[in-house]
């Protein structure tokens, strides 16, 4: 069975599709199968991919509401070992569809026993917000990473996220775990880079990752060439960085030993 991961903040601009695009292209370029889940409307995973969400005619948005079988409309990418289940503009409309449904907190989770089993990670990118889909993201999650941006207002809005876990772990997924705290958009010239991160792990300690994922020019660039940094400059600091996140991820649940 694979890992299901969230990447979730309800802020945003934090680093969340270029965290579950690179990171999820690492995993599979350390050849794990790896799975993305689009669950935002705004669909940035889809398009970073190279796809157009306005050619997409089934989503996480059927497979919620129609139950459509995910593993129908997973989309293969031109990576080896990574897929896409796809995200378009009507998943706006699916909080207000699902309102009335039984167990509708669970919709995201019952689709994807459907495909868990055919692959070694799911990586779910989560739209800024706590709606029912990212509600249905955690629930369906084996944990969580939460980005978190080594800028002025970084931990604005992060102790909501927290609350907001705590009650899916109580009412919804006990089984919910943190992942990891991940800081991005790290700038070692500047000041206040280096005392968000400090902020940061005097507070939370343990649940940061040791990775920092540097401002970089290919991360930034790459969604607009449809690849992820891996693919468009593997040498790159954002590329080799994701790396060292995706192994240090590996690492922690026992996939890969210290040395590798």
């Amino acid at each position: 069975m694979g890992k299901i991961i969230a990447i979730a903040n309800q802020k945003g601009g934090v680093g969340k599709t270029t965290t579950t695009i690179n990171l999820a292209a690492s995993l599979a370029a350390l050849e794990f199968r790896t799975l993305i889940i689009d669950a935002d409307p705004q669909a940035n995973a889809t398009s970073g991919l190279g796809f157009n969400p306005k050619e997409v005619e089934n989503s996480i948005y059927e497979c919620m509401v129609d139950d459509i079988r995910p593993r129908d409309i997973i989309i293969e990418t031109d990576f080896p070992n990574l897929d896409l289940l796809p995200s378009h503009i009507d998943l706006v409309g699916a909080e207000i569809e699902m309102i009335n449904l039984p167990k509708r907190e669970e919709k995201m989770k019952e689709s994807l026993m459907d495909v868990k089993d055919m692959y070694d990670f799911i990586i779910i990118d989560c739209s800024p917000s706590l709606g029912l889909i990212v509600i249905n993201s955690l629930t369906a999650a084996d944990s969580v990473i939460v980005p978190v941006q080594c800028e002025y207002f970084a931990l604005e809005g992060l102790g909501k996220l927290l609350n907001t876990i705590k009650i899916i772990q109580q009412r919804l997924n006990p089984a919910l775990t943190i992942e990891g705290i991940l800081l991005t958009m790290y700038d070692l010239r500047v000041r206040l880079s280096n005392q968000v991160v400090h902020e940061v792990t005097t507070h939370f300690k343990n649940m940061v990752f040791q990775t920092l994922i540097p401002r970089n020019i290919r991360l930034s660039e790459s969604p607009s060439y449809g690849v992820p940094a891996l693919a468009q400059d593997a040498d790159s600091k954002g590329a080799i960085s994701y790396l060292n996140l995706a192994r240090e991820i590996l690492v922690k649940n026992g996939k890969l030993g210290v040395d590798n």
